[in-house]
């Protein structure tokens, strides 16, 4: 599953928690977590996007990629979570199928803007962005809707709530599998 969203989404906690909390070995793979390996030349996503933080995404992408088809061989379910933008499909959600394979499910969380607002407000270090950022962001989602993407808007819903409609997504995905 690859958990998309804006910067204060709750992809992170979600991800987390959905994977301690299934009855199969899973592994949560963070695409930020990945990207901040890079210790010395880091792409700091508060200065905004360069040639540099372009090869940094790519990069952690693949790393991730590699990392779910690994686990994925192993028997080991997969959660990614990265912010996914609908209107670049090469590096983005086609990007994804080529690093993982062709059984991702993307699932897309995508609340209000004063919810992402206020939980990016509670971030520190370099994973908090500018509020101009996170709106900028946060409207380039918006163009997942019309997608056929599965879209959760968990505004009103605690991270077990929204790990419980990952479940529901999951399981119709497995009974049905998404066109996308």
């Amino acid at each position: 599953m690859l958990l998309i969203g804006p910067a204060g989404a709750g992809k992170t906690s979600v991800a987390k928690f959905w994977a301690d909390h299934r009855r199969v070995p899973t592994a949560h793979i963070s695409l930020d977590d990945v990207r901040e390996w890079v210790r010395s030349g880091f792409a700091d996503p508060q200065s905004g996007w360069n040639d540099n933080s372009e090869a940094q995404y790519r990069l952690a992408r693949r790393t991730c990629g590699f990392a779910a088809r690994n686990f994925l061989a192993n028997g080991i379910s997969c959660i990614l979570d990265d912010a996914v933008f609908p209107d670049r499909p090469v590096v983005g959600l086609g990007g994804w199928k080529r690093h993982v394979g062709p059984g991702l499910l993307p699932v897309v969380l995508l609340p209000g803007l004063e919810i992402v607002l206020e939980r990016n407000a509670e971030r520190t270090g370099n994973r908090r962005l500018t509020d101009e950022e996170v709106a900028r962001i946060h409207g380039r989602m918006a163009g997942w809707y019309g997608s056929g993407l599965p879209i959760i808007d968990n505004s009103q819903l605690d991270v077990p709530a929204t790990a419980r409609v990952l479940d529901d997504i999951l399981a119709r995905s497995i009974a049905s599998p998404p066109k996308w």
